[in-house]
């Protein structure tokens, strides 16, 4: 029905209307006709004032007017006792004293009302002399109430203008609009719209106003700097005809497309010829007065594509204060007036939108094209405020309804394996010459959502990174320039990307990680037995060995069960012996942790404790090596320099570095981390070298040089799959992910949105990585059940035997020697001799009993004293005399016990033989 209205009605706007125009004034002035109150006079006049516009030999609203009086007349049930007449004035376009002129010759021949005229200034001229004669004046244009309200004599059909206003910011809140730019033809615009004007003190709103060119129609320098401004949100309050001639030069500016959404605040936009329009992703939204939705709509237009006007009778007067007073539902919907300023108030505006209808039908065959139509998206209130009826829930934008056959430009760069030349004996063109995870996702996409994709590498190489001066490069700067309509591309989602542009949700999870050199395989070393236990534990064990020799020790001498009697045949000798002293107690330490045990154990409970808590001790340390044990001596040791971020900011021997411009760039620089700020110090340091233009060239680097690379995870999975000597060192330093980068407030990012989550659950994201990243595997190391050791396994036992072996030998001669030197002092004879003799005895195969000093010291045996200096070889002991007193009979008896003790057991010997 609304596209109907602009090609049968030759529209024209009312001049310096600012947003009230013709085609609505049609059935307004229906919707003042047709309420007019019952009269008790026959005859009423009514008189009207129209301006003439040249080349325009008819003037619609007043054929709307004699429609009006003619129809009413014809209708005996609205009024069946009053008959309308009319007086009709022509006055040239802005001449208000022609208006003034005509106004009182209207008033001389007794009109009971005046009808126009249009324009600001006739208006005002107008109703001066209306007021002063207190006529009422119909006026159909918006009206600026005075402060004096000395305006009482009229009632203005337009709604009132603040209402609009306060309309225009309830739905630039509703979609969310953080910078608007409102053009305007004339000053008034900015008194309609001063709601709006006002709205940032208030709301986090910000507001660009710019005018229209007076005098001047071309509008496309205007819109040249709104473009070259990214103005995507932009409201006109201008006249119906000026609103067509922009949206014609819009058209032609390449402006007509998703990411440009224009309001209009005329009352007539859905009369616009959408013929141009049609097929174009332009969201357009306005107010529509009238309600085409009413079925009297249908008849008003019915009945005036058909009428004739006839001449009409004579008129008569007087009709304010009925009007004032009336209400009644015309084509407008509910008609009152505010009997203060005389303005209309509690009307309904509907909120129209261009909206994708369907398929377009040519010669019997559906075709792919979608055209459009304005359809009803919300109400507007002046009490009730804004209600929104349509189904779609994005405010950022008038989304298009499908995407089937819509063309895009996907940005993208080179990245293996994401997106690859394809390899090919024939010249490809087009797509066709790529191949990759990306390019499969591309293909999933649309195939869900019907849009056709035009790739095109990225012109700078970049992913897109902000300068120092805030300026973008790479793929983010082709999509705010809106160079191209999506990014598909390993493209991290950021915090300061997603200020400039938007994303969808991200098709693949990841994080930074370092990219290094394989470290070469080490054999186990000659003492690897050692690996096992750190040094520390080793040292741990040593010191609790002699802790618990030194705890063993002290509580022996302590308790009294440790203590025994050396001679137990003589059991009233007061002498007693332990034989946990320190060196014993030491043996016993050792003894058990080598789980060996020794001769010595212990009697009482404490020391039969500490033993006790010592054994269990060394079971569990003695186990775990064990354990440890094989695997240190027969798997292939790989040592790497680092292990972690932390390990590469602790040193400068090797380099580290990233992608230039890329995201793991911006994560290190933007960091707040002491140590990867550390890192960044170090990487911008040495921009030359440490970054670099693309991951082939870091990787290159990692191959050739002591160089590690921190990237993206899934690019290390892919490389390392493919590469056997690079590995990934350490874990994820961040986590983040992969998305499909749109411009900001694009209409295509929710439905690409919506097609990835579908992939995801249908597992087909999975499968294209599997697909791209699997490759060859690297080898195996070979695995046997049981690996023979060698001598560099376990060469360190037998080093430790021989100097075990050594140790013993040296401190053998070092005892052998300090007895013989103990011993010449005892007997007074040279060490050398002394040494020399020993030597001699121990060298035989049976030693003599040697009476030293011990038998001289432990009896009272006398002899004779050695001459100095005589040799020892020839000494002789000559007993003279023995005298054995009480004690030495004991010790004497004692020995011979000891002596029939020993011989028991020899006895036994040789009678079993």
């Amino acid at each position: 029905m609304a596209s109907a209205l602009g090609p049968r009605w030759p529209l024209r706007p009312a001049p310096g209307g600012g947003g009230g125009g013709s085609g609505g004034l049609l059935f307004v002035l229906l919707c003042a006709s047709a309420g007019l109150p019952r009269s008790g006079q026959q005859v009423l006049r009514i008189g009207g004032i129209f301006e003439t516009v040249e080349n325009e030999p008819v003037n619609i609203e007043e054929l709307a007017f004699k429609f009006a009086v003619t129809n009413i007349n014809r209708n005996r049930t609205l009024m069946p006792n009053t008959t309308l007449t009319y007086d009709i004035q022509r006055i040239n376009l802005f001449d208000s004293f022609e208006a003034s002129r005509r106004a009182c010759d209207q008033l001389a021949l007794g009109v009971a009302a005046l009808f126009g005229p249009s324009h600001s200034s006739s208006v005002s001229a107008v109703q001066s002399i209306c007021n002063a004669l207190e006529v009422p004046h119909i006026q159909t244009r918006w009206k600026h109430p005075t402060v004096d309200n000395k305006d009482a004599f009229y009632i203005n059909l337009y709604p009132d203008y603040a209402a609009i206003s306060r309309a225009v910011l309830d739905l630039v809140l509703y979609y969310n609009w953080k910078i608007v730019t409102v053009v305007y033809e004339d000053s008034t615009g900015l008194i309609r719209l001063q709601e709006l004007i006002k709205a940032p003190s208030r709301y986090n709103i910000k507001i660009k106003i710019r005018q229209l060119p007076s005098g001047n129609k071309d509008a496309r320098p205007l819109l040249k700097e709104m473009k070259r401004g990214k103005e995507f949100y932009v409201i006109f309050d201008c006249s119906h005809e000026t609103a067509a001639e922009i949206l014609k030069q819009i058209l032609s500016m390449g402006m007509m497309t998703e990411y440009y959404h224009y309001f209009f605040t005329t009352l007539d936009l859905f009369a616009l010829d959408l013929e141009p329009y049609r097929y174009s992703g332009v969201n357009m939204t306005g107010f529509r007065l009238l309600n085409i939705e009413n079925p009297q709509v249908s008849s008003v237009i019915e009945k005036w594509s058909m009428e004739r006007l006839q001449a009409p009778p004579k008129p008569e007067t007087g009709l304010l204060d009925g009007m004032m007073t009336a209400r009644w539902d015309g084509l407008t919907g509910r008609i009152t007036f505010n009997k203060t300023d005389g303005l209309r108030k509690d009307f309904d505006l509907d909120i129209i939108s261009l909206k994708e209808e369907g398929t377009e039908k040519a010669a019997g065959e559906v075709s792919n094209h979608l055209y459009k139509v304005w359809k009803k998206i919300g109400v507007w209130n002046s009490y009730s405020g804004l209600n929104m009826t349509d189904s779609n829930k994005d405010r950022s934008t008038n989304i298009t309804d499908s995407l089937a056959n819509r063309t895009l430009i996907v940005t993208t760069i080179l990245e293996d394996p994401y997106v690859m030349y394809k390899k090919s004996d024939k010249p490809l063109y087009g797509n066709d010459r790529f191949e990759g995870y990306c390019l499969d996702l591309l293909k999933e996409l649309s195939n869900i959502l019907g849009f056709i994709y035009e790739v095109k590498l990225v012109s700078d190489g970049k992913y897109g990174a902000q300068n120092d001066k805030g300026e973008w490069n790479g793929m983010v700067k082709e999509l705010i320039d809106h160079k191209a309509d999506l990014a598909v591309a390993p493209l991290t989602i950021t915090y300061v990307r997603e200020k400039v542009i938007d994303f969808s949700k991200p098709f693949m999870t990841l994080g930074i990680s370092i990219l290094y050199r394989k470290p070469n395989g080490t054999n186990p070393g000659v003492f690897s037995f050692l690996n096992p236990l750190s040094p520390d534990i080793w040292m741990y064990v040593l010191l609790a060995c002699l802790g618990v020799s030194c705890v063993l020790f002290v509580i022996a001498r302590f308790t009294p069960y440790e203590w025994y009697n050396p001679h137990p045949c003589n059991p009233d000798s007061d002498v007693v012996e332990n034989n946990f002293t320190l060196l014993n107690s030491f043996w016993f330490g050792v003894g058990a942790l080598m789980q060996q045990g020794s001769e010595l154990m212990p009697k009482a409970l404490s020391t039969r404790i500490v033993g006790g808590i010592w054994w269990f001790f060394t079971l569990i340390i003695i186990s775990s090596y064990t354990a440890n044990l094989a695997a240190f001596l027969t798997v292939e040791r790989m040592e790497s320099p680092i292990d972690s971020a932390d390990d590469l900011a602790k040193q400068t021997k090797i380099e580290y570095g990233a992608v230039r411009d890329g995201s793991t760039m911006t994560f290190f620089k933007k960091s707040k981390i002491s140590t990867y700020e550390k890192m960044w110090a170090f990487m911008s340091s040495r921009q030359q070298t440490a970054l670099v233009k693309n991951n082939d060239e870091g990787i290159q680097r990692v191959l050739t040089t002591d160089y590690a690379l921190l990237m993206e995870s899934t690019s290390i999975e892919y490389v390392t799959q493919r590469n056997c000597n690079l590995t990934q060192i350490g874990g994820l330093i961040d986590s983040k992910g992969y998305g499909v980068g749109t411009p900001i407030g694009s209409p295509y990012r929710d439905k690409i949105t919506i097609a990835i989550l579908q992939l995801q659950e249908e597992g087909k994201l999975h499968m294209m990585k599997e697909k791209w990243w699997r490759g060859n595997g690297c080898p195996e190391e070979d695995s046997k059940e049981a690996s023979a050791l060698g001598v560099e396994n376990i060469g360190g036992i037998f080093i430790v035997l021989a100097a075990g072996l050594v140790l013993s030998v040296f401190v053998a001669i070092g005892e052998f020697i300090y007895k013989s030197r103990k011993n010449s002092d005892i007997e007074q004879c040279l060490s050398f001799n002394a040494i020399m003799e020993e030597l001699g005895i121990s060298l035989k195969h049976q030693k003599k009993l040697k009476k030293r000093s011990r038998t001289k010291a432990k009896s009272s045996f006398t002899s004779n004293a050695m001459a100095p200096g005589a040799r020892c070889s020839k000494r002789k002991t000559k007993i003279t005399q023995v005298t054995i007193s009480g004690q030495g009979k004991a010790t004497l008896t004692s020995s011979l016990c000891r002596i029939l003790q020993l011989l028991i057991p020899i006895k036994q010997f040789f009678t079993s033989k």
